[in-house]
C-alpha cells in the first residue's frame, strides 16, 4: 500500500494563529460570548469591505442566504434564478424557504452565471436572482443588475468564496439587494464558522437582525417569527483578527495565482474578466484529457487537488424529478465544467518551492493518460 507523499502540499491550510487564539480566550474570559460587543464590532469593521453597507453577522454562510430570502419574503410559488454550478447551499437556501430554484448556465471563462441565461429564464414567478461569485471571481454584476432592474427583481449575491473581490472597482456584496459571505475555515478568511449579510437597505438589515434572534431586538419582545442563527462573540473575535489580515492574504493569493498562470502550460489556467479582481479562493484549471488520470498524477506527486463541483446542483438527489431525472435543464457549460475542473493549492501559506512543485506537477498531470 502506497503511503502519503512525504512532502504533501494540502489544497488548503486554514490559518489559526496566536492572535486568533488570544482573541478567543479573551472573549471566553469576559463571559460575554453570544451576540455581544465583538459581533457588533465585527459587523462595523466588515462594512469597510463592502462600501459601508449595513452588516448582519450570522452563524454560517448558508444561514446568511436563507435568512436573506426569508427577509425578502420569498416562499412557495416563487422562483429564484441560480447557477447549477455551485455548492449545494446556493440551491438549498431557496428550497429551505419554500421557493423553487431555476437553474441556469455559466460563462465558460469566469465559471459564474451567464447574464443572458438569466434573462432568458425569467418568468412571471421570478422574484430574485442569486449570482454566485464562484472561486473568488466576481460574476458579471453590471449586466445582472441591469436585468434585475428591468424586471423589478431582488439580487442576492452569494459571495461565500469572494471576500474582497471587485468588479470595476465595486466590491462584491455591494451590488445587489444583499450579499452573503461565509467564514468557514477554508475560506479566504474565517471565524471557525459564521456568515455575514450585507445590504444598503436599513429596514432589510433590521428584519435580518430580528430573524437571526427569534424575532426580537429586546429580550422577550418578539416582533416576528424568527430563528436562532446568531454568531458567537468567540467567532466574531476570530473573524476580526482575520479581517485585519485579509488584504495581505488576498495579495499573496493573487501573486501565487500569477506565478501559476505563468508557469503552467499543461492545463488550462483560469481566465479573469476585464475589470474583475479575482481573489482566488480556488485556483481552478481545466483538464482537457483524462481528469482522473491527471488527479492521480497530482496526488502521486504530493500535490493536493479537488474537484469543485463534480455534480451540478440540478443533478443532486434532492433536485431530481420524481422519476429520478435531472429535469428540463439544458446547461452545456455547467456540464462541461463539472467534467473538466480541478482546483490546485493557491493559499497564502505556500512557499516558492511549493509553487514551483505545483506548476511542475500540473504540467506533468496535463500529459497524464
Amino acid at each position: 500500500m502506497v503511503g502519503p507523499h512525504p512532502e504533501f502540499i494540502p489544497p488548503a491550510r486554514p490559518i489559526i494563529g496566536e492572535a486568533e487564539i488570544e482573541a478567543a480566550v479573551r472573549v471566553l474570559r469576559s463571559g460575554r460570548v453570544v451576540q455581544g460587543p465583538e459581533v457588533a464590532a465585527f459587523e462595523e469593521e466588515f462594512g469597510d469591505l463592502v462600501a459601508g453597507r449595513h452588516c448582519v453577522a450570522v452563524n454560517s454562510g448558508t444561514s446568511a442566504l436563507q435568512l436573506t430570502l426569508m427577509a425578502l419574503g420569498f416562499g412557495p410559488g416563487d422562483e429564484v434564478i441560480v447557477p447549477s454550478f455551485s455548492f449545494a447551499a446556493s440551491g438549498n437556501a431557496v428550497r429551505l424557504v419554500g421557493a423553487e430554484p431555476v437553474f441556469v448556465d455559466i460563462e465558460p471563462g469566469s465559471f459564474c452565471v451567464d447574464p443572458e441565461a438569466v434573462a432568458a429564464a425569467i418568468t412571471p414567478k421570478t422574484v430574485g436572482i442569486m449570482p454566485v461569485h464562484l472561486y473568488g471571481h466576481p460574476a458579471a454584476m453590471d449586466r445582472i443588475m441591469e436585468i434585475a432592474q428591468q424586471h423589478g427583481l431582488a439580487v442576492v449575491e452569494d459571495a461565500a468564496q469572494a471576500h474582497g473581490a471587485e468588479l470595476n472597482g465595486t466590491p462584491v456584496g455591494a451590488f445587489g439587494t444583499a450579499g452573503c459571505f461565509s467564514f468557514y475555515p477554508t475560506k479566504n478568511m474565517h471565524s471557525l464558522e459564521g456568515g455575514m449579510i450585507t445590504t444598503a437597505d436599513a429596514e432589510l438589515a433590521r428584519t435580518l437582525r430580528l430573524l437571526r434572534n427569534q424575532g426580537m431586538e429586546q429580550r422577550y419582545a418578539n416582533e416576528i417569527v424568527g430563528a436562532n442563527m446568531r454568531m458567537t462573540d468567540v467567532a466574531a473575535a476570530i473573524g476580526r483578527v482575520q479581517l485585519t489580515q485579509l488584504a495581505d492574504w488576498t495579495e499573496q493569493r493573487r501573486a501565487n495565482a500569477k506565478f501559476l498562470d505563468s508557469a503552467i502550460t499543461g492545463l488550462v489556467t483560469p481566465p479573469v474578466a476585464d475589470g474583475a479582481k479575482h481573489v482566488y479562493h480556488q485556483y481552478t484549471v481545466r483538464v482537457r484529457g483524462d481528469r482522473d488520470a491527471a488527479q492521480a498524477r497530482l496526488t502521486e506527486l504530493g500535490i493536493g487537488n479537488a474537484v469543485y463541483y463534480p455534480t451540478p446542483i440540478h443533478r443532486l438527489k434532492p433536485y431530481l424529478t420524481q422519476d429520478g431525472t435531472p429535469g428540463p435543464w439544458d446547461l452545456p457549460e455547467t456540464e462541461r465544467a463539472a467534467a473538466e475542473v480541478v482546483s490546485l493549492p493557491v493559499h497564502p501559506s505556500l512557499t516558492q518551492p511549493e509553487l514551483e512543485r505545483i506548476a511542475e506537477g500540473a504540467n506533468l498531470a496535463g500529459g497524464a493518460r
